[in-house]
């Protein structure tokens, strides 16, 4: 009941009001950022949801799209910019998912959304992290995020699709809000920076 129903009934319910709340700081800070960012606040990429169907998602720009000489995106630390790394000290770039729970593409607790690219490297295991909307926070998020290995994140996004259910869902939502108010498990620096999948093969 709680999978199929009441839990799509709170996504929609909790993004409208947090939607409704943050409203006064959206359009300044969309301001801001599309200022920052040369007229392109947003951040869109195309990424995997339940039963691996594509959806766009959209986040806050916090980044530069700057490059190497070679025409290759720079690390993630040398191109957040100042206005970038506030809005991810305090999670903001993720409100505009709330438009994608919204549409259903996503839920508010669940798997984050991959990369498209990493679909074929998945084992059969890891690919049931799949089996159940991305969130915009998850199990894997409130334990480590990207300081855990991929291995360890899997499990814990396959541990999340077992066992899903309200109370789970809202311990995942308490343990996230007292994450973000201290700060943990920001992107800030290099080592924070999770390096890309490249399967389970040596």
């Amino acid at each position: 009941m709680y999978r199929r129903f009441i839990k799509r009934v709170l996504d929609l319910t909790v993004s409208l009001f947090v939607l409704l709340l943050f409203l006064p700081i959206l359009f300044p800070l969309t301001l801001v950022l599309a200022f920052v960012n040369k007229g392109a606040p947003f951040f869109l990429q195309r990424r995997p949801g339940k039963n691996e169907r594509i959806f766009t998602i959209i986040k806050f720009k916090t980044m530069t799209d700057a490059r190497n000489s070679s025409g290759e995106l720079l690390p993630d630390f040398e191109r957040i910019t100042k206005v970038g790394g506030f809005v991810r000290k305090y999670s903001l770039d993720e409100i505009p998912q709330l438009l994608s729970v919204l549409r259903g593409d996503m839920s508010l607790i669940g798997p984050r959304p991959l990369l498209v690219k990493y679909l074929p490297l998945y084992n059969k295991e890891q690919s049931r992290r799949h089996d159940v909307k991305p969130g915009i926070t998850g199990w894997a998020q409130v334990n480590g995020r990207n300081s855990i290995t991929w291995t360890d994140k899997f499990k814990l996004d396959v541990y999340y699709v077992d066992n899903l259910s309200f109370l789970f869902d809202v311990k995942i939502a308490l343990m996230t809000v007292a994450k973000v108010f201290i700060s943990e498990g920001v992107n800030n620096s290099e080592t924070d920076t999770m390096a890309a999948f490249t399967g389970n093969k040596p």
